[in-house]
């Protein structure tokens, strides 16, 4: 049994900045529009459950990052971060104009979207967070063995694990997350993987993805960002997460988000990392609620 959506999506592709960047769509052309930035090794179908809740109301708009689901590969060996800030900045010329819109962003995409409302706090109007908490504060002093390290893996090809099937995609993305049901799962292998050859499927997304950044994560520099956001935030935890744990426990996380001017910050009970996979109709309530 597969999960049948209750909007179907419109697609369309883009050339931005060298890329032909592929855009996802949900609800009319002329509603609101709600932009969704995905996060690392996801794509922008992601966020299918939740547009299921909101495309009634709103012009669903999710990319997918370069690298990931349909868009272009750039032939890289890295991934720069810059460039998914650049990469919003032009998206949001070719699909909404100078107006200032809705952005929400998860995990990754939430690290990118708080940037990126401190460098262009004009052309946001509300920002929603979800469970993009930034990383650990670093010591400078280990900036040459973090480059060495991006050095030595440079070197090494990196690639994906196959699989044998969509189900057994499906029965991956399961694992990751024991909350997902079977018919979303399926759904979802659909568009997170691809069939290369019989009985070699492989996930939508450029290996190049996991190697390691070369620069340290510059904590201060973030908060000057988040302190520059205009728009009022809405900042989404999954009361079942484990993200903060893996990110080292983020001790000062209360003390980042007095960083917030407007802060308005909520949690989901029965949810994981993934909320918006695990409980889409509560976070699409609550979506709506902030943006009236």
């Amino acid at each position: 049994m597969i999960y049948k959506p209750k909007f179907e999506h419109r697609s369309q592709f883009i050339e931005l900045r060298g890329l032909a960047y592929h855009v996802r769509e949900w609800g009319a052309r002329d509603a609101p529009p709600l932009l969704m930035l995905h996060g690392w090794m996801d794509v922008g179908a992601s966020f299918q459950f939740v547009a299921d809740h909101l495309a009634d109301r709103f012009r669903v708009i999710a990319p997918d990052w370069r690298g990931y689901g349909l868009t272009e590969t750039p032939g890289t060996d890295t991934y720069w971060f810059p460039d998914y800030l650049a990469d919003l900045d032009f998206l949001m010329d070719a699909l909404v104009g100078d107006q200032a819109v809705p952005i929400l962003g998860h995990s990754m995409g939430g690290n990118v979207v708080m940037l990126y409302g401190g460098a262009r706090p004009e052309r946001c109007s509300h920002i929603i967070n979800l469970e993009g908490f930034g990383l650990s504060k670093t010591d400078p002093a280990r900036a040459p063995a973090r480059m060495a390290k991006w050095l030595d893996e440079l070197h090494t090809d990196v690639d994906m694990r196959p699989y044998a099937s969509q189900s057994e995609v499906a029965a991956r993305l399961m694992k990751n997350n024991p909350r997902l049901s079977a018919d979303r799962a399926e759904f979802l292998a659909g568009h997170w993987a691809w069939e290369a050859e019989p009985g070699k499927w492989l996930i939508r997304g450029d290996a190049a993805h996991k190697r390691t950044n070369p620069y340290l994560y510059r904590l201060d520099e973030v908060m000057a960002a988040w302190r520059a956001i205009a728009a009022p935030v809405l900042f989404v935890e999954g009361k079942q997460t484990d993200a903060r744990q893996f990110l080292g426990g983020l001790p000062d996380f209360e003390d980042r988000l007095t960083h917030i001017a407007h802060l308005t910050y909520r949690t989901i009970d029965q949810a994981g990392h993934m909320l918006h996979h695990d409980q889409p109709e509560q976070l699409a309530a609550l979506i709506a609620e902030f943006l009236q």
